[in-house]
């Protein structure tokens, strides 16, 4: 596309905008161009904003145990927020793309991303649960802990789920029954998101969290909120079969 002098301009259309679009768009507009690599998927659009939301996060929760005497305990909590950094990051990737092969990349990047989320996040239960053995402590009574087990098990849920229906669709009845399946695994991954931000700040109202860390809850809903904020403006809706 030319202007009246002959200087060549940008289609904002093709970019996947608007000229009176705001200048991070309008919901679930952000899409992977054919010409820019899948890492530029981690920074496109507002997925800048939920990169700078995630790492607050996970950097408050580092920061608050490295700045304490570190103990066997203190592997949970760091190997958990650094699952729920890694959830995020697979999301982010996946979300723009919209090409058979974009996609292709994006979900294997995603599993990738998911799967050794999740074997991060198996490691910060043994964590805790040794801990809990070893000092004879009740299991599951706290609202992080309660909320901690819940997410759990909706993450390997939603690595089975996740892995079965792209890779072995077969198990679902073919391809076409399969697909049916990922408009929910979608719904649940961004439920799961936030439900994993409601259980780091219930953590922060723990003994361990709010004594010996310190960790302050202000400083999680804030991070939690501007990540949130990254994420679902880059939902397209027809993803989830709307």
């Amino acid at each position: 596309m030319s202007s009246a002098t002959g200087v060549p301009q940008q289609n904002p259309a093709a970019e996947g905008r608007g000229e009176d679009e705001p200048l991070l768009g309008r919901a679930g507009d952000a899409s992977q161009q054919e010409e820019k690599g899948i890492q530029f998927n981690f920074v496109l659009g507002t997925a800048i904003i939920a990169q700078v939301g995630i790492w607050i996060l996970t950097a408050t929760v580092w920061a608050s145990v490295f700045t304490h005497n570190v103990i066997l305990f203190s592997a949970h909590p760091l190997l958990n927020s650094a699952g729920i950094l890694l959830t995020t990051q697979a999301i982010l990737v996946l979300q723009p793309t919209h090409t058979p092969k974009q996609k292709r990349t994006g979900t294997n990047i995603h599993a990738v991303l998911n799967g050794t989320s999740v074997l991060t996040l198996i490691a910060g239960l043994i964590v805790i649960e040794y801990n809990k053995i070893s000092h004879g402590g009740t299991h599951f009574e706290s609202p992080h802990a309660i909320l901690g087990l819940i997410t759990y098990i909706i993450f390997a849920i939603q690595a089975i789920v996740g892995i079965t229906q792209y890779y072995f669709p077969s198990l679902y009845g073919g391809v076409d029954n399969a697909k049916s399946v990922w408009k929910y695994h979608r719904v649940s991954g961004y439920v799961l998101l936030v439900l994993s931000f409601a259980t780091v700040a219930a953590a922060t109202e723990t003994p361990f969290g709010k004594d010996t860390l310190e960790m302050k809850l202000w400083a999680i809903i804030v991070a939690s909120v501007i990540t949130l904020i990254g994420v679902l403006p880059r939902i397209k809706k027809q993803k989830l079969g709307l």
